[in-house]
C-alpha cells in the first residue's frame, strides 16, 4: 500500500500546476504562458480581377475566335470547349452591353474575394435594351 502512495506522490510532484489566466500560442507546437499573445499584423487587402471581368474578357475572346474563322459557331465552340450551347450563349451574351460598361466591368476587382456583381446581374443588364437604358440601370446597381 505505501508503494502506491509513494508512487502517487512522486507522479503528482513531477507535474506542475499553472493556475491563473493562460493563453495559447499557435505554432509547431502548443505553448501556454501567461502573456496575450500579439496581435497579427493587419495584411494587405488580396486584389484579383473581378470575375465577371474575366467572363467578359473571355466572351471577347471566343468571339474572335468565331470571327477569324477558327470555329465555325457557337455550337461548335460548345463542343470544342465541353460546354453547352446555352451556356456560351451567356458568355457571348456579356457583349450586348455598351461599351461604356465595358470598360467599368473589365477595371472591376474583387478584393478578398468579394464580388460586386455576379455575371447573371450582368447579363439582365445587358438584356435591358438600347445602350442609354443598360447605363442607367447600371448606374442605379452601382449606387444601390
Amino acid at each position: 500500500m505505501t508503494d502506491t502512495k509513494e508512487s502517487v506522490e512522486k507522479t503528482l510532484a513531477d507535474r506542475l500546476v499553472l493556475k491563473g489566466t493562460l493563453f495559447r500560442r499557435q505554432g509547431r507546437r502548443v505553448e501556454l504562458t501567461n502573456t496575450p499573445p500579439t496581435p497579427p499584423e493587419p495584411r494587405a487587402p488580396v486584389r484579383r480581377p473581378a470575375k465577371v471581368a474575366r467572363m467578359l474578357a473571355l466572351a471577347h475572346h471566343l468571339q474572335r475566335l468565331i470571327d477569324e474563322g477558327l470555329v465555325a459557331d457557337r455550337a461548335a465552340l460548345a463542343r470544342k470547349l465541353g460546354l453547352t450551347r446555352a451556356r456560351v450563349t451567356q458568355l457571348l451574351d456579356l457583349l450586348l452591353l455598351a461599351p461604356h460598361i465595358q470598360e467599368a466591368v473589365l477595371a472591376l476587382q474583387a478584393v478578398d474575394g468579394v464580388e460586386l456583381f455576379s455575371e447573371k446581374s450582368l447579363r439582365d443588364v445587358a438584356h435591358v435594351g438600347n445602350w442609354e437604358h443598360q447605363v442607367a440601370v447600371w448606374e442605379c446597381r452601382l449606387r444601390c
